[in-house]
């Protein structure tokens, strides 16, 4: 495979941030080995200290929404990888913007799952986005 391939498939990179590249983590592992995977698990407990569960439990909702309202097949990266697909990017993007811009996180949503039928999706990003941004213990 050539690095122009590698630039179609993988065009973004990793996000800079912390809880970012962790939460990218988590979504990787869910999606590639089930709701209720330990590394995942793992990651949101190393990563949010105590506080992990409610992160976790949101992350284990969105994905489930977001498996039964989509439309289309979304593609993910493997775990190790150090850029994200579109795909990605738009799902890290619609939690991150959730919480302050409902209509900006709903057009994500209803892009990446390729339905306008996606306010469950939305419901949960906007709590994870919440989860996410709080301070850890």
């Amino acid at each position: 495979m050539s690095s122009d391939d590698f630039a179609a498939v993988l065009p973004f990179a990793a996000p800079p941030e912390e809880r970012a590249r962790l939460l990218l983590l988590a979504i990787r592992r869910i999606a590639a080995h089930g709701l209720n995977d330990a590394h995942a698990a793992h990651a949101c407990f190393t990563g949010f200290g105590l506080s992990y569960r409610r992160p976790l439990i949101l992350l284990r909702a969105l994905m489930a929404e977001i498996s039964r309202a989509s439309a289309r097949k979304i593609m993910v990266a493997p775990c190790c990888c150090p850029r994200m697909t579109r795909d990605e990017a738009v799902l890290l993007r619609a939690i991150a913007t959730a919480p302050h811009d409902r209509f900006e996180a709903h057009g994500a949503l209803e892009d990446l799952l390729g339905t306008p039928l996606c306010l469950g999706a939305l419901t949960s990003a906007e709590a994870l986005g919440e989860a996410v941004t709080e301070r850890a213990d």
